[in-house]
C-alpha cells in the first residue's frame, strides 16, 4: 500500500457540483490527532510511502492538519495536501499559512484551480484567484504545487473522453443533464481503481477504508489497517468482486437490478447501482453522506 489519503474532514466551505464526496459546510466527520497517529502507525507496518491530507477542506482544521503532517514527516513518510486555497487571500497571507508546512518538507501541495471553486473570475482578487496566489506563495517557500483543474464537462469532451470529471457523487445530481450516454452493456470494467491489488486507499475519521470514494474494504477502528489489507479478498467482496469481473454491468447482473439503458460513463452507472444497494451492503457502501443521504 504505497499511498494513504486522509479524508481529514468531510466539512468544506464549498459545495462544488463535481464533488465525489458530497462535501459541504454541514458535512460531519473529522479526524482527531490520536486517530491520525493510529493510521500512521498502521501505515508504517504495510510499507506506505506517501501520506496525503485532503477532505473536504483540510485547512479548515489547520492545527490538526499541521500536527498530522509533522508526525508523518518525523516517521519518514512523504507528504502532500489537497486544498481549495480559500485561505490564499494575498501572497503575504498565503505564505503565513504555508510557512509551517514548508518547514516540514511537504512534497506536494495540490491546489484546486477551476471554475467549480472560483467561478470565471476570482472572488478575492481582480488579478489572481486563490489558487494562483497559493502557487506563488508555495514557489516562494520552495513547495512544489500541483494544480488540479476540473473542467466543466461538455458533450464533445465526454464523447471523446477528454474530460477529467468522473460522474459520481454530487456530479450525478448536478452535471448529468445534456451529456451523451453509452449503453449499459458496454460498461464492463472499472477504469480507475486497482480493485485486485490496491496501492492507494482513502481513510475517513469513521474508520472507513475506501478503495473508491464510498466503497469500503472494511473499518480500521474495528480491524487494524494492516490486518484489513492482509485479509482483503476480492472474490468475496460483494461489490468489488463483481466490479472486477465485469464492471458496473456485472454488478447490476449479479444482483438482478432494474436500471436505465444508458449512462454517461462507468462511474455514473456504478454509483447509481451502489446507491441502490446501500441498505443491503451498508458495511461496504459507506458512509451514507458520500451518497448524499
Amino acid at each position: 500500500m504505497t499511498d494513504i489519503h486522509f479524508l481529514l474532514t468531510y466539512t468544506c466551505n464549498f459545495e462544488c457540483d463535481h464533488c465525489f464526496l458530497y462535501c459541504g459546510p454541514k458535512s460531519g466527520g473529522t479526524f482527531t490527532i490520536e486517530q491520525i497517529k493510529e493510521v500512521l502507525d498502521e501505515a508504517a507496518k504495510i510499507g506506505t510511502q506517501m501520506i496525503y491530507f485532503e477532505g473536504g477542506e483540510p485547512f479548515l482544521y489547520y492545527p490538526i492538519m499541521v500536527e498530522g503532517l509533522k508526525i508523518a514527516h518525523e516517521m519518514g513518510f512523504r507528504t502532500g495536501i489537497v486544498t481549495n486555497c480559500y485561505w490564499a487571500t494575498s501572497i503575504e497571507d498565503a505564505e503565513l499559512w504555508l510557512e509551517p508546512i514548508a518547514k516540514l518538507g511537504i512534497s506536494i501541495l495540490s491546489v484546486s484551480d477551476d471554475s467549480f471553486h472560483f467561478g470565471t473570475e476570482s472572488i478575492f482578487s481582480k488579478k489572481k484567484n486563490p489558487a494562483e496566489i497559493a502557487a506563488i506563495a508555495a514557489k516562494n517557500l520552495g513547495i512544489q504545487d500541483l494544480p488540479l483543474c476540473v473542467k466543466e464537462p461538455t458533450a464533445e469532451e465526454v464523447i471523446n473522453k477528454e474530460q477529467d470529471l468522473l460522474f459520481k457523487g454530487r456530479a450525478v445530481e448536478k452535471l448529468i443533464e445534456g451529456m451523451p450516454k453509452r449503453h449499459w452493456e458496454d460498461l464492463t470494467k472499472c477504469p480507475y481503481e486497482n480493485l485486485k491489488n490496491p496501492t492507494r486507499v482513502h481513510i475517513d475519521s469513521f474508520g472507513n477504508v475506501h478503495i473508491c470514494q464510498g466503497l469500503s474494504i472494511g473499518n480500521m477502528w474495528e480491524t487494524p489497517l494492516s490486518e484489513l489489507i492482509k485479509i482483503y479478498d476480492l472474490e468475496s467482496h460483494p461489490i468489488c468482486g463483481p466490479l472486477y469481473q465485469g464492471g458496473p454491468a456485472q454488478l447490476a447482473n449479479v444482483y438482478n437490478m432494474k436500471h436505465e439503458d444508458k449512462y454517461v460513463d462507468e462511474c455514473h452507472f456504478c454509483y447509481l447501482m451502489r446507491l441502490a444497494l446501500i441498505d443491503k451492503f451498508s458495511e461496504y457502501l459507506t458512509p451514507r453522506q458520500v451518497y448524499g443521504l
